[in-house]
């Protein structure tokens, strides 16, 4: 599949990028998918949650009444979750939800989210973007001469870190910008145009040409 290289304002250059079927070609594996993106929910999870047992609750422990000839149930110390004020049986406790999934795994899954992006048709290649200074407006200039302002998200990636990029997006809700190392099968599927710089494709290709 060939696509077409745009400059900043929109325009087709002339020059043609081809996508590699070892990267974009691959056969979308959903199942993959959906264990990558399980795996990245889970680690954004704090895990923090908390509540007091019957062993933590302020409370007396003297038992409420005698044993048998009550009439009613048994009942021991006030601590007792059945009780208003008494600790919550079986609550949350603070845990890691994180579980591990296998690199090769998590490499077929972002091949999958790739190659998939590419078979719907929302991938583009711009020239290389250098900005000598963030400027917020200067971005959006950019994205409206590409028609990406049309409040869709999008997801630029570039060939290395750029902080004058990085700054001039992050105040932009939809958009996020990235190198190809830092791409995670979420994001690529939580877009809806994947953009890519000429050197970004380059770092690309070469990633994923060298990993096992």
């Amino acid at each position: 599949m060939e696509l077409a290289v745009y400059n900043l304002k929109g325009e087709d250059t002339g020059r043609k990028v081809t996508l590699s079927d070892a990267i974009f070609g691959l056969e979308v594996n959903e199942h993959v998918m959906y264990l990558d993106v399980k795996q990245y929910l889970a680690n954004q999870r704090q895990g923090t949650h908390k509540s007091k047992q019957r062993n933590e609750v302020h409370g007396t422990t003297k038992k409420l009444k005698k044993q048998k000839g009550t009439g009613g149930a048994r009942a021991g110390s006030m601590k007792s979750g059945v009780f208003v004020g008494g600790g919550r049986m079986f609550g949350p406790q603070p845990r890691d939800y994180g579980f591990k999934l296998n690199k090769k795994t998590k490499r077929v899954a972002r091949l999958s989210a790739l190659s998939s992006l590419a078979k719907d048709g929302k991938i583009s290649v711009v020239e290389n973007i250098a900005m000598t200074a963030p400027r917020t407006k200067d971005f959006v200039a950019i994205l409206d001469g590409l028609k990406l302002t049309n409040g869709k998200k999008t997801m630029l990636v570039t060939g290395e870190v750029n902080k004058n990029v990085i700054l001039s997006a992050r105040n932009l809700q939809k958009v996020k910008v990235s190198t190809p190392i830092g791409l995670n099968t979420h994001d690529l599927l939580n877009t809806d145009t994947l953009l890519i710089s000429e050197d970004g494709m380059a770092s690309l290709v070469e990633l994923y040409s060298t990993a096992e």
